[in-house]
This record gives structure tokens, C-alpha cells and sequence, in this order.
């Protein structure tokens, strides 16, 4: 498609169409002062013409701007064409005849517009290209930040909760030691109560016993035996009343204790000391180097520059033994790929398909996803138990990261940085989490700025060179590509009515590549979701595609779902 002068931005690449009229050739030249675009041959008429012989003819990127049209106040019918240096005033050519600008220098209006429109224009690309993303990247982090305060103010919060809790199972084993103490005391001061009014009602029976002794002399009608006819000392001699003595209760002296002193025992919390670190902001010039390198995607990288060739050759084929189809992917270290089916086997092989290791995991037909770390572990996707398990070299099966109430489906490890990207489910919901390389989680991706959910059964997981997170969904029936930070940037649904997206993958050229169980093909997509063509149709020998990966020589490796068939395809040049 060809673009008129006006539709054409600066930084624009596209088929430019001469300005003169009647030619549609390709224009490669601008004539400043006409400030018209031309191909080759009407620049070189231009050129040969009496007229415009003399005029500036340069190549159409170092063309001036065209100077907006405005009239000179003091004479209206010349246009502002000229600056004075001293007064800084746009004046026209018969202004400089004037006798308040004698001896005063001009320059060129329109040479000015045009070097300051460049910049502004510069300005707006730093704004875009540097600013804006850095802005963006530092709010990120202050809502990383946050996250973090949140958890550790909570972490602070439980201490106190903990250390309340002690003091006040210490203040309850005391005060039961206490009471006991005084139980114990109350019951040796009621024995004693006890006993003493056990003695007294001894004493009491003991009086009436005598008492009933008396009324039995003064009764009698005899005399013989008779006490009452001797002297009274000697048979009515009564015992004292027993002497008892009173209970002494013991006196609790209430404890001395502030709030102060309370304080102390839990504990305080302080401002810290610690100056607080400046964020790190990339210079301007380490961000437009990356950002040309992004723009490059990958194309230059060990001095070799690659692009798509015009015909995709099978390199090779072979089967994985051990597995019964090849339902995950993953290259692995010094030239090898780890596959899994989708029972509980997974296996290590060379490139040439001899296996290397195999693996029975216990997790039945709950095995998910699987990749290898930066240090060389194989992680991969326990379903059933909820676990993301890591195989290290020596075989040794481990918990690596506990996923909760959600089932890990996908899972990829960042060659950028190392992160750990795993897509779960739970309850027809979807997410994608990030952990960092100890497995500590970091990041959550649910929603897109309005609050629509990305996912559904983020089925397939991986990152492009830019750093976007592409998943493939099979609900939703899209690639869904969010950005490092997690805004959505674009969903691709297919070519036809049907797609069913399994395995993704990404090149060097930052391209996606994704398998379609629909169609049996391998879709190919630009870094901004722009459908190329279909890599791998069924008479390329796709006939069951279920996931890719892109090895170390940037050749295809594809798995099928149907047998345990891994085939290698060349398609970068």
C-alpha cells in the first residue's frame, strides 16, 4: 500500500510515492524550498530545469519541515520567513529593511522550525521510548514495594500477636499457681476448723453426759453409793472447756507493674536507622541501547543475522522411547531434551532421540508442564498435589514450590533473569504467577486494566525476548501476551473459526510460535501479534503438533500428541 506525504510519520518505513504528479514511483528525494517528495528521475529533471535548478534537493529522512504559513503584522502581505538573533522575533523579509533592525543578523525561520521541530520530535521519542517505560517500571516496583511492607508489617503484626499470646499463657500459669497456693491454704485452715470443732463437740456431749450424772443423784432414793452425800470436790469435778485458737488467713500483696514495664516484656517496635536506597533509574543511554536492541529483535546476536527462510526442511525425526506422546517440551543443557507424556513419565535424551534418563514420577496422570532452570534443575508441574517438583541431576525428586488451593498447569524458567512463570486454575479461574529463583512468589497476573480475566486454563507457558509472558489458552481458545509487568498487550485468536492453542514457544527474532490441535498446524506471529503464516501445515508432516521449543542451532522441535514422534524442522536463514 502506498502512503501520501501526510500520512507518513518521521520514523515511518513504508512505500512513499513520488509527489509529482502523474508518477507513482517510489520516493526517494525532497525538494526543501517546493517542499515536495520525488522519485529519482523527477529529481534529476528538477535538477535540469532553469527554474529550480538551484534548489535544495536532499534525501527525503534530511528534508525540512514545512514552515506554517503567517503573516507579518506590520506588512500583511509577506509571511514570517525570518528571526532576528537579537530581538528573538519572527519577522519578514521587509521587516529586516526597518530601521529598528539595522545591524541586527537573521536566520533562516524555516531552519529553525525545522532543527527544533527534529528535537521536539526526539524529545517525544525519549519520552515514549525511556521515560514513560521507566515511570512505569518505578511503579511497578513501589507496588512490589508495597506488596512487601504489607507482608512484612503482617509478619510484624503476628510477632506481637505471638508475643502477647506468651505473656499471657506466663500470666495464667502464675495466677493457677497462685490459686492453687491459696486452695491449698484455705483447705489446711478448714482441717483445722474442722478438727477444732470436732473437740468442742466432744466437750459438749462429754457435758451433757455429766449433766445427766447429776439429775441421776438428786434423783436416786438411795444413799448407799450416793455421791451426793459426800463432798461435792470430789465426785463433781468438771474438766475446763479445751482451749482453741483462732485461724490466721494468709494476705496477698498485689504485684507492682506498669504499662512501661508491660511494654518492655512484649517488646517495641522502632523506626529503623537505615538510610533508605535511591530506585534505581537506567540511564538514558544504557535504555535506548536496549531499546534498539528489542527493535532489532534478537537479529544480531554472535555477529550472525538471521531471518525467515523462504521454505521450512526437516532436519531429522525420531521417537522417545519410554513416553507414549510427546505432550511437553524442554531443551535442556549441553545439547539435550527433556520429554513428557501425559501419564507419569518423563525422559531425557539426546538430540538424536537416546535416551539419557527416565523418570517415573508419582503424580499418575497429574504430570503438567515442565522446564529447566538456569542451573540445569528440571522443575515440572505436579497437578494432583498442588507442587511445582525440581529432579536434580543426581535424580533426587524435591518440593519446590507449594501452589495452595491452585492446580499448576504451565510452567517456564526466564532465560532472561531466571524467574520462575507457572499459569494454575482454581474454580474456572485462571492466573499466572511469577516466583523468583528460590520460589518465593513475586507476582500475580489475573486481570487487564478494566478488570476483564485473562485466563481460563492457561494451558502452555513461555517468554519472549522482550520480556512479555505469552500463554496459551485452551478455553479461551487465544495466546494471551501481557507484558513483563502484567498489561495485557494482545490476545491471538486464529486464522479460521476454530483454534485450539497448545504449545508456545518464542525465537531469537522474538516471533511466537504456537501449535494448533484444531488444524494440526504451527502458526507463526510477529513480537506484536502480527499473524506471519502457517509454519507447519499437515502436509509439512505436522500431523499431530502438541508442543514446540526453539534448540540451541534456532531449529523447530516439534512434539505430537498422538505418537512419541519429535521432529526437527530448519526455518531461519
Amino acid at each position: 500500500m502506498a502512503y501520501s506525504k501526510s500520512q507518513v510519520p518521521d520514523t515511518a518505513q513504508h512505500y512513499l510515492v513520488c509527489g509529482i504528479k502523474d508518477c507513482e514511483k517510489n520516493c526517494l528525494f525532497y525538494c526543501n524550498p517546493c517542499h515536495q517528495p520525488m522519485c529519482e528521475q523527477c529529481r534529476d529533471e528538477h535538477q535540469k530545469s532553469p527554474e529550480t535548478k538551484n534548489h535544495e534537493l536532499v534525501p527525503y529522512r534530511h528534508r525540512k519541515d514545512h514552515l506554517p504559513v503567517e503573516k507579518c503584522r506590520d506588512h500583511p502581505t509577506k509571511d514570517l520567513d525570518i528571526l532576528c538573533d537579537q530581538c528573538s522575533v519572527p519577522l519578514c523579509s521587509k521587516c529586516s529593511t526597518m530601521t529598528v533592525y539595522k545591524g541586527h543578523s537573521f536566520t533562516d525561520l524555516e531552519t529553525i522550525y525545522t532543527e527544533n521541530s527534529a528535537a521536539c520530535r526526539e524529545e517525544i521519542q525519549n519520552i515514549q521510548a525511556y521515560f514513560i517505560p521507566m515511570a512505569k517500571d518505578l511503579q511497578n516496583e513501589i507496588k512490589l514495594d508495597a506488596t512487601n511492607i504489607k507482608t512484612i508489617m503482617d509478619g510484624i503484626r503476628s510477632s506481637m500477636m505471638d508475643e502477647a499470646k506468651s505473656l499471657k499463657t506466663l500470666v495464667d500459669e502464675v495466677t493457677s499457681d497462685n490459686i492453687e497456693q491459696v486452695n491449698k491454704m484455705e483447705e489446711s485452715l478448714k482441717e483445722m476448723l474442722q478438727s477444732q470443732d470436732i473437740t468442742y463437740e466432744d466437750y459438749i456431749s462429754y457435758l451433757k453426759d455429766l449433766v445427766n450424772q447429776f439429775y441421776g443423784y438428786l434423783s436416786s432414793t438411795q444413799f448407799q453409793n450416793n455421791a451426793i452425800i459426800f463432798p461435792l470436790s470430789e465426785y463433781f469435778k468438771i474438766r475446763p472447756i479445751p482451749e482453741t485458737t483462732k485461724p490466721v488467713p494468709p494476705v496477698f500483696t498485689a504485684g507492682r507493674y506498669s504499662k512501661e514495664m508491660v511494654a518492655k516484656l512484649l517488646g517495641k517496635i522502632t523506626v529503623s536507622k537505615t538510610k533508605p536506597e535511591n530506585r534505581k533509574v537506567k540511564a538514558m543511554e544504557t535504555a535506548s541501547k536496549h531499546l534498539k536492541h528489542t527493535r532489532l529483535q534478537g537479529r544480531e546476536k554472535y555477529g550472525v543475522k538471521q531471518r525467515l527462510s523462504s521454505s521450512v526442511t526437516k532436519v531429522r525425526e525420531y521417537t522417545v522411547p519410554g513416553v507414549d506422546s510427546v505432550h511437553h517440551i524442554s531443551q535442556g543443557k549441553s545439547s539435550s531434551l527433556w520429554v513428557s507424556d501425559n501419564c507419569n513419565h518423563i525422559v531425557h535424551t539426546d538430540l538424536q532421540g537416546n535416551q539419557l534418563q527416565n523418570i517415573k514420577t508419582s503424580g499418575g496422570r497429574y504430570v503438567g508442564n515442565l522446564t529447566v532452570t538456569q542451573e540445569g534443575d528440571l522443575i515440572y508441574a505436579d497437578k494432583q498435589n498442588k507442587v511445582i517438583n525440581r529432579i536434580t541431576p543426581d535424580k533426587t525428586i524435591t518440593e519446590f514450590i507449594k501452589t495452595g488451593d491452585w492446580t499448576p498447569l504451565s510452567i517456564h524458567s526466564s532465560h532472561i533473569n531466571g524467574d520462575i512463570l507457572v499459569g494454575m486454575i482454581k474454580e474456572a479461574k485462571g492466573k499466572v504467577t511469577r516466583y523468583n529463583k528460590t520460589g518465593k512468589e513475586i507476582q500475580n497476573i489475573e486481570s487487564d486494566n478494566k478488570g476483564q480475566e485473562l485466563y481460563s486454563y492457561p494451558h502452555y507457558i513461555t517468554e519472549n525476548i522482550n520480556g512479555d509472558i505469552c500463554t496459551s489458552d485452551l478455553i479461551k481458545q487465544a495466546v494471551v501476551v501481557v507484558n513483563k509487568s502484567g498489561q495485557h498487550r494482545f490476545s491471538y485468536t486464529g486464522q479460521g473459526s476454530e483454534f485450539y492453542p497448545r504449545g508456545v514457544c518464542t525465537d531469537r527474532l522474538g516471533h511466537i510460535l504456537v501449535c494448533d490441535i484444531c488444524s494440526n498446524t504451527v502458526h507463526l506471529l510477529d513480537q506484536v501479534g502480527q499473524f506471519l503464516c502457517l509454519l507447519l501445515k499437515q502436509q509439512e508432516g505436522a500431523w499431530s503438533p502438541c508442543n514446540v521449543c526453539v534448540d540451541g542451532e534456532n531449529n523447530l522441535i516439534v512434539g505430537h500428541w498422538k505418537t512419541n514422534t519429535v521432529t526437527v524442522y530448519k526455518y531461519l536463514q
